[in-house]
């Protein structure tokens, strides 16, 4: 079943520009109640010891170039940053890689009349030349080159400053500790607040965090891929640094928009996941299957459900789905209003444990730069 099928069959409804939640029951909705639902807005975590951000972000990566690589409408894109904000999230998130620079402008024009009430994340360590804006071949965490990156990214984001530095890859030709170093000095200029890192080793994440407290780490984590539960969660509980939610709903899997029918267009990397693949895919729609069950019991959407179950796990942790329609936009952050009781989230978790996803969640070019180590600084 499509998302859109979804939406439709869930009784979903727009009133005005806010989404009204799913329930099984929407005919029977009190006006009462459909105007709390309508007013009430998303609320607030902490990230590390101080980066305080809405519970539910939004993740603008593809704002311009889409995974079916159409060309979103730049306006569009803007009101959808707009009613986010309206609709109390105040955590965006972006990169340099994406578009290379173009998302972060689309960011930075959007966010305009309420920057310095938002917190922006954006991110560095790819090979990209500041001046052509051309991508050279693997990364670049070079301490000169992190700090021509930072300015540019701070006009194209048109700020004085960055909430969240996150290195986006961990560079294995460059010690943390000289990454660290760098970011603390940006940090000391006002250029950046907070930083993070995005992918990890373990190792990396202890040097860093002793050289500077780590923020926040960002890796892809949710029910279709719950890597993140071995090591780094346990990590990032133990040293008090948060965790944000990349793909938070399966690059669309558990949005429902995938099925054993779908085929990918050229260049949506989605098409060379095995996870998607014909032999796999069947197996692992029983996760949807378990979503719709939940959906029924908990009057809320599958991608509410996938969303709630993330935030349930612990307090620090912040999902960053993206989206660029503006109805997929409002019915994410309604995922807020969602809450499992302790025995829910129990019998949940033990349903989805249940289930074996097949298939690996990246192909071998992408995935080799995950879970790296810096090597050690001589």
């Amino acid at each position: 079943m499509k998302r859109r099928d979804i939406l439709k069959s869930a009784g979903l409804a727009l009133a005005g520009t806010t989404l009204l939640p799913f329930s099984a029951l929407a005919n029977t909705s009190t006006a009462d109640e459909k105007e709390k639902n309508t007013k009430s807005k998303v609320g607030k975590r902490k990230l590390g010891s101080s980066l305080e951000v809405s519970s539910i972000g939004i993740g603008v990566q593809n704002m311009s170039r889409t995974y079916q690589t159409t060309i979103p409408n730049r306006k569009q894109m803007h009101q959808i940053i707009h009613a986010a904000y309206d609709n109390g999230v105040t955590f965006f998130d972006a990169a340099e890689a994406y578009g290379l620079h173009e998302v972060e402008r689309i960011l930075g024009e959007g966010v305009q009349p309420f920057r310095n009430k938002i917190k922006i994340a954006t991110k560095f360590g790819w090979n990209i030349d500041q001046e052509t804006e051309k991508r050279l071949p693997g990364l670049n965490s070079k301490p000169a080159h992190i700090v021509k990156v930072v300015d540019g990214m701070l006009k194209r984001l048109r700020t004085d400053h960055i909430d969240l530095l996150y290195q986006h890859r961990v560079d294995p030709d460059v010690p943390i500790e000289d990454v660290v170093g760098t970011i603390k000095d940006l940090i000391q200029q006002g250029k950046v607040l907070h930083y993070g890192l995005s992918e990890p080793g373990v190792q990396t994440v202890r040097r860093a965090h002793k050289e500077h407290p780590i923020t926040a780490i960002q890796n892809e984590y949710s029910l279709l891929w719950r890597g993140p539960e071995k090591s780094i969660l346990p990590l990032c509980k133990e040293l008090g640094i948060g965790f944000v939610c990349w793909s938070p709903l399966g690059v669309g899997f558990l949005t429902g928009a995938i099925d054993e029918q779908t085929r990918f267009a050229q260049g949506d990397i989605r098409g060379i996941e095995t996870r998607f693949s014909p032999e796999n895919i069947k197996n692992n729609l029983a996760i949807l299957k378990l979503l719709n069950e939940w959906s029924i019991k908990k009057q809320a959407t599958p991608t509410q459900i996938s969303l709630a179950w993330l935030q349930a796990q612990e307090p620090w942790i912040v999902p960053i789905p993206g989206t660029t329609q503006m109805e997929h936009m409002l019915e994410n952050i309604g995922a807020d209003k969602v809450k499992f009781s302790k025995n829910e989230f129990s019998e949940f978790t033990n349903q989805l444990n249940a289930i074996q996803v097949m298939g690996e969640r990246l192909p071998p070019f992408v995935q080799v730069f995950s879970d790296v180590e810096a090597p050690m600084k001589k």
